[in-house]
């Protein structure tokens, strides 16, 4: 399933971070190169306009920096109910893991940039699921690396369970996420995409802790912390 995801460009208005190499020069203005970078910019631009050489942005342009950095929150990539709060194997009801994320981007000058997701879910049921179909929720969020929450949005994911089936690979495809940028100098390594589940306070420990399941022939096994 295809989504998408904007972030205004008012969110971005704090960001002026300018690259490392210019704070190794301590004798040099970063905002005065920042403002020349974009100078520099918006001739170019304005040449290729006056030259009539307007053309589509390639996928096979590089971009004017490293992307954001991509993946899944560990306290929240995996999803598994417990009936009466109970965590055993016999009291799980519906789960879901985020099994691989694969992701890019796009921007150059002093463009948006442009992020694209595709994400793998593995779904379960397990004995104390009822029916065919759940509706799971995940979410995504951008953020200022290793400090605050940018925009976070949330999403549905319906699945259904073919009979006699208890387990289910979804593909969810993100085709945009628009990540404004306060200045050419901004990079993608400004910022990080998170995804993960929506979980309660229980299951966050779980995975916290790194609890899993497992089953041994004719015994039922409670959980137990990867070694």
């Amino acid at each position: 399933m295809r989504r998408q995801m904007l972030l205004a460009a008012a969110l971005m208005a704090a960001f002026t971070a300018v690259p490392a190499a210019a704070y190794a020069q301590g004798r040099r203005d970063p905002e005065a190169e920042q403002r020349k970078q974009q100078e520099d910019a918006a001739k170019k631009r304005k040449q290729r306009e006056e030259w009539g050489d307007v053309q589509a942005p390639l996928p096979q342009l590089r971009n004017a920096g490293p992307c954001p950095f991509v993946k899944s929150l560990y306290d929240a990539a995996r999803y598994v109910e417990f009936k009466d709060n109970r965590e055993a194997s016999a009291n799980v009801g519906w789960t879901g893991e985020i099994q691989g994320i694969s992701a890019g981007c796009s921007y150059k000058d002093d463009q948006p940039i442009e992020v694209t997701m595709e994400v793998l879910f593995e779904m379960g049921k397990g004995p104390q699921s009822t029916g065919r179909q759940k509706t799971y929720r995940y979410w995504i969020a951008v953020t200022d690396r290793n400090r605050e929450v940018i925009h976070k949005e949330s999403f549905d994911l319906p699945v259904t369970f073919p009979e006699g089936q208890d387990r289910v690979y979804v593909t969810e495809q993100i085709g945009s996420i628009t990540i404004p940028r306060a200045g050419i100098a901004v990079s993608g390594s400004n910022f990080e995409v998170l995804i993960g589940f929506e979980v309660t306070p229980q299951m966050a420990a779980f995975n916290r802790e790194g609890k899993r399941f497992r089953v041994n022939v004719g015994q039922t096994a409670s959980a137990a912390p990867n070694p």
